[in-house]
């Protein structure tokens, strides 16, 4: 570290040691980041679903903190040592040095956290080994990290927390002195039970709790509660009486039917910040920093407007209090983007909530769905961009970080024990429209290695299943002859040569042909269609569609025309024809000969907005070859026209 960034450093921890010894936290407002590091095992973690460009984003809405959640303990080897797994600390480094260079604040929080079962006291064993380990490998990283000792204790007693949570402290002081430590009391982090907590004596300590309230209002709709709320509906925010929803049957007699019929009293804006001034009582009483770590309101079954004014009103009045805070979550059932959306940055972003939060609310567009016209990666050591993980393995193994000699790169897929139906599945986050693709001739590849070439499997893509009388149909193939030489073996598939292998949709529906739509690809599998993968072992690397990028142009933006272009031009033999309707409607477009009179009739049908594409084998009506020469393609959409000389080549 250079002299200039050394001393740069001493001031930023200076200066941060200082702000938080007053009562004060460094950061101010964030998120939580879920999903991801929230894995059963590292093997499990798919990096690849947040880059740095997430936290970059994160950022430009005004974001100062991020609270990342980790399945901590998994992270680990278990009993006796729980050791963290070096691949989830190579993760880890990586989120870390993005936190860094971006400065950002990063709460590394032990998110081991079962909502089902009580804390255990003897959690205390493995807290204070894990949390050893952890602050001997960030002891010498910035101030922009924090340790959250443990989310949400509950069904414990209060001094057995208390007790546990100072032994936690002491552990990680022995390895670390420098890093702030995130505490916070048992009863779910509750706000009631800040008071409970002993009065620490290390002075690098953020207190923290979590607001739910009125929990009928933010989690209807939740599965995960006590009992479902799953059926609960519509409850409005602040209470109306003419909007207030019946309770459902199966929750009479329920502790949620005692709190919808006391929703009057505490479904109010004032009763809201009454609870907030309980968690605010404590930090001026303590003169000790505090921190919401959660709040939020799942968006299934919650009137949108209501869940926005919720935000404004718990975000408004925790920046009165001076209380710093990060919402639950950035993604997912309590996130920042539209309802059933596909959660992209510059599309998706909910506007009214981001402007409820104070944030800074970037631009939007209107996502429209164009043929891909490149290859993409669907796995060269992580997953592609734009694809998250479906895959199912039953009591088989599925590793994406195999180090056992990779094709190329750091890693490769691992998959045996798995049972039959079993997929690697790629999900599109947004469908893909492979039109082009197919059409000029691009090819899935990859290599695989394995120890069995009897055993079979498919690589298919399955289409959407776009309303009731449409089904997901697939478009694959079968492979049955890898050799068992557990060698890399090269595997390339022209996407022409792919076959319609039919659909599950709830009852097996045979293929039947020209069903599949290559428009509207949502995902990508590998999979033992024919048996399960009992004793047999395959490895799979550099998975990508590949091809030359095509050029052709057929639509532009900010047009008024239909576009029409041919490639090639001269013609021979077989070419494509390329056009765009600027709405859905009729279109007709034929041959023409240089005296006017049409020789063939290329398309003749209603197209949908968008880029179309017609091929043509150059014959006339009747299936003869043209001769060569001068002709000319016209197109008709509506009341506009379009035409364009081609030659016939000799």
């Amino acid at each position: 570290m250079s002299g200039h960034w050394r001393n740069f450093a001493l001031i930023l921890i200076f200066v941060l040691a200082s702000s938080e010894a007053e009562g004060q936290t460094a950061f101010s407002r964030g998120v939580n980041l879920t999903g991801w590091f929230q894995a059963p095992n590292a093997r499990q973690i798919q990096f690849s679903k947040f880059t740095k460009t997430d936290f970059e984003n994160i950022k430009s809405l005004g974001c100062d903190v991020i609270r990342l959640p980790i399945n901590l303990h998994a992270m680990t080897n278990g009993e006796p040592d729980y050791i963290p797994d070096p691949l989830f600390l190579h993760f880890l480094d990586q989120a870390v040095d993005w936190a860094e260079e971006l400065q950002i604040h990063l709460i590394l929080d032990n998110h081991t956290f079962d909502p089902a079962a009580s804390t255990d006291p003897a959690v205390e064993a493995i807290l204070v080994k894990v949390w050893t380990h952890m602050a001997s490998h960030y002891r010498d990283r910035s101030e922009y990290v924090y340790y959250e000792v443990l989310n949400e204790p509950h069904g414990i007693d209060d001094a057995v927390w208390s007790d546990i949570q100072q032994n936690v402290i002491d552990a990680i002081r022995t390895e670390d002195t420098q890093h702030f430590i995130v505490v916070g009391p048992a009863n779910w982090n509750s706000y009631n039970n800040l008071k409970n907590l002993p009065v620490y004596t290390d002075p690098k300590l953020i207190y923290t709790f979590h607001f739910y309230d009125p929990f009928v209002f933010t989690h209807q709709g939740a599965s995960w509660t006590d009992p479902s709320m799953v059926p609960l509906a519509g409850v409005p925010f602040p209470f109306a009486s003419a909007g207030m929803p019946a309770t459902p049957n199966s929750l009479r007699g329920t502790w949620i039917e005692g709190a919808l019929n006391s929703y009057a009293n505490d479904g109010t804006s004032s009763k809201v910040r009454q609870l907030i001034d309980v968690a605010v009582a404590f930090k001026n009483q303590r003169g000790v920093p505090l921190f919401c770590g959660e709040f939020g309101v799942y968006i299934p079954n919650s009137p949108d407007d209501d869940r926005v004014a919720w935000y404004e009103l718990v975000r408004s009045y925790l920046n009165e209090q001076g209380i710093p805070w990060t919402i639950w979550d950035y993604t997912g059932g309590f996130g920042l983007f539209e309802k059933n959306s596909a959660e992209y940055f510059n599309y998706d972003l909910h506007v009214p909530l981001l402007e409820a939060l104070d944030f800074s609310v970037p631009p939007q567009e209107d996502y429209i769905q164009k043929p891909l016209r490149t290859g993409f990666d669907l796995y060269l050591d992580y997953f592609g961009e734009g694809i998250t993980n479906a895959s199912a393995t039953g009591n088989g193994v599925l590793d994406f970080y195999s180090s056992s000699n990779p094709q190329a790169g750091s890693y490769c897929i691992y998959w045996t024990g798995v049972g039959q139906y079993d997929p690697i599945s790629f999900d599109f986050k947004r469908d893909l429209d492979l039109y082009l693709l197919k059409a000029f001739d691009h090819t899935l590849e990859f290599y695989v290695r394995g120890n069995s070439s009897s055993t079979k499997f498919d690589v298919r893509f399955i289409d959407s299943k776009k309303n009731t009388s449409d089904r997901p149909w697939r478009m694959g193939k079968t492979l049955s002859d890898i050799p068992a030489d557990n060698e890399w073996h090269f595997v390339q598939i022209p996407l022409k040569d792919l076959e319609e292998k039919g659909a599950w949709d709830g009852a097996w529906y045979p293929p039947v042909g020209n069903n599949f739509d290559w428009r509207s690809v949502d995902r990508f599998e590998i999979i033992p269609e024919h048996q399960s993968l009992e004793g047999v072992e395959f490895m799979f690397d550099q998975i990508r569609v590949t091809g030359e990028e095509i050029t052709v142009s057929v639509a532009e933006e900010n047009t008024n025309e239909p576009l029409l272009s041919v490639y090639p031009n001269p013609v021979n033999n077989t070419t494509s024809v390329n056009f765009s309707a600027l709405r859905s409607g009729p279109v007709e477009m034929a041959v023409y000969n240089p005296q006017g009179q049409k020789v063939s009739t290329l398309f003749h049908e209603v197209a949908t907005h968008g880029e179309h594409i017609v091929f043509w084998d150059g014959t006339d009506t009747e299936g003869k070859a043209l001769a060569a020469g001068l002709y000319f393609i016209r197109m008709e959409a509506g009341s506009r026209s379009r035409t364009i000389k081609i030659m016939m080549a000799e």
